[in-house]
């Protein structure tokens, strides 16, 4: 079907304001920490690549692309070198790029300079791949930028893309971010370069931590219930919120988009398969185990998990270790933020008062802050457990240090005989340096006691951690290794 060029040009008009000298209309001022690493690639690229932002839906990944768009206007990019175009968009996904490329330069002939092409949601864009290709490799003063929230683009053009584009995953707003986001602010809550500095702080420093840590929990608390969504962060009700959420996910990402991207017509068992793994969130993929209690084939679930981690819904953890062993062990698999299965099963705030569900949110926010910090470092994440069933629930090796982390999110002090995976896996790897014990109480911190091989572990009140982590992305820095 033959869109009219003037419908098109309308529609365009209307996403492109800037071309008529007119502000973006409510856009944030505050921006998210890795709106830095965005502007880095786009003003001054490393290399030669297009980039990706990828991740969930409702992110933020639009926002980002207008705020990147009204900073190059602000720095002198004349406004008809600039281009926004969104795929979700019914008329624009009907015309298709070319078409769209093509109505834009009748509209707005180019001005000197590059050119920079905004592509909003283009994974319904066909063969977006091979375009992006075609651009990168014969037009050097384009610079296009585009989102996606599944990745079926990646995964038809991997090969071509190799070399094409620069991926940046966007995850869920950390607990600094929703802070920020809810002008939150705690100014006399002390700061830290780097993680190990736990180790060596004394104890008037470690008692003011726990004074303005304090001070964080029922934030933290509600965060997890709310939710790392900015739209869902800035609802005041929670259940409004929740509602907002369950909405998202069930009706635009596993009814719309599994189908419109991936043709899923079992839908119902897709449902059902999420609403299993959002009650066992942070469980083993045992596969077998799964099929038999939903009644639905094998394959079917292996292939519809492959689809949740396309869609940015879970993360996958293998188990720590190489070679065969650990190939034929089972994944543990988490959601993509601790909000998910509150509101999908429609717990609200009562999974506060659940401590199982409880301690579930709160692993499930430590896994997406370490993903979230350690997505372009190269990090490799795992799980370790022993024939014994001794457990540590996250091992992160990164730069050739390997960094074990237990969430004992309990009431009562974490003493040692509640880490004894932690202080075994320590014992058996000399070459761990340092390990965490991440706690509830803010009183909970410092060393772990004498049985802990040469005083490698300290405890760091979860809210304290997921704070720090998130500050420090806006300073770019490492947090973990300093």
């Amino acid at each position: 079907m033959k869109i009219p060029k003037e419908e098109l040009v309308a529609i365009l008009s209307q996403f492109n304001p800037w071309w008529r000298e007119e502000k973006i209309p409510d856009l944030p001022t505050w921006c998210r920490a890795v709106f830095h690493e965005l502007m880095q690639w786009i003003e001054n690229p490393p290399a030669q690549r297009a980039i990706l932002l990828c991740g969930p839906r409702q992110v933020g990944k639009t926002t980002l692309l207008l705020q990147a768009i009204q900073k190059l206007v602000a720095s002198g990019v004349p406004p008809a070198n600039i281009l926004y175009a969104t795929f979700d968009h019914p008329v624009l996904k009907l015309a298709g790029l070319d078409t769209v490329l093509e109505a834009w330069r009748e509209l707005e002939p180019k001005a000197e300079g590059p050119e920079y092409i905004f592509l909003d949601e283009a994974q319904f864009i066909k063969n977006i791949g091979t375009w992006v290709k075609h651009q990168i490799d014969f037009f050097k003063t384009k610079r296009v930028v585009f989102t996606g929230s599944a990745t079926p683009l990646l995964q038809t053009g991997q090969e071509s893309g190799v070399g094409r584009w620069h991926s940046i995953r966007i995850s869920t707003l950390s607990f600094y971010e929703y802070l920020q986001i809810r002008k939150i602010s705690f100014s006399s809550l002390p700061q830290a370069a780097s993680l190990h500095e736990i180790f060596e702080s004394t104890p008037a420093q470690l008692y003011k931590m726990t004074e303005a840590t304090t001070a964080l929990i029922g934030h933290f608390h509600e965060y997890l219930v709310r939710g790392g969504f900015p739209q869902t962060a800035l609802v005041d009700s929670i259940t409004q919120a929740q509602r907002l959420l369950r909405e998202d996910i069930i009706e635009k990402v596993l009814k719309r988009d599994m189908t419109a991207l991936f043709g899923v017509r079992r839908i119902l068992e897709l449902e059902l398969l999420f609403i299993y793994l959002c009650m066992h969130d942070g469980g083993l993929q045992d596969t077998t185990t799964i099929a038999k209690e939903l009644g639905i084939a094998k394959q079917t679930v292996h292939n519809f998990i492959d689809l949740f981690e396309s869609a940015y819904l879970i993360y996958r953890l293998p188990p720590f270790g190489y070679g065969k062993e650990v190939l034929r062990a089972r994944n543990k698999i988490y959601l993509s933020d601790p909000a998910i299965a509150p509101a999908i099963l429609l717990k609200g705030k009562t999974v506060l008062e659940d401590a199982h569900a409880l301690g579930q949110c709160v692993e499930t926010a430590v896994i997406g802050h370490l993903f979230s910090h350690c997505s372009s470092r190269q990090a490799r994440f795992s799980y370790w457990r022993n024939q014994r069933e001794k457990e540590v629930d996250l091992i992160v090796e990164i730069d050739g240090t390997i960094i074990p982390f237990e969430v004992k999110y309990q009431s009562q002090p974490v003493q040692d005989r509640d880490v004894m995976g932690l202080i075994e896996l320590c014992t058996q790897k000399p070459s761990i340096q340092q390990g965490y014990v991440l706690t509830k109480a803010p009183q909970d911190i410092g060393l772990m006691g004498r049985a802990t091989p040469s005083n490698k572990l300290a405890r760091v009140p979860v809210a304290l951690f997921c704070y720090w982590l998130g500050a420090s992305e806006f300073m770019q820095k490492n947090f973990l290794l300093g």
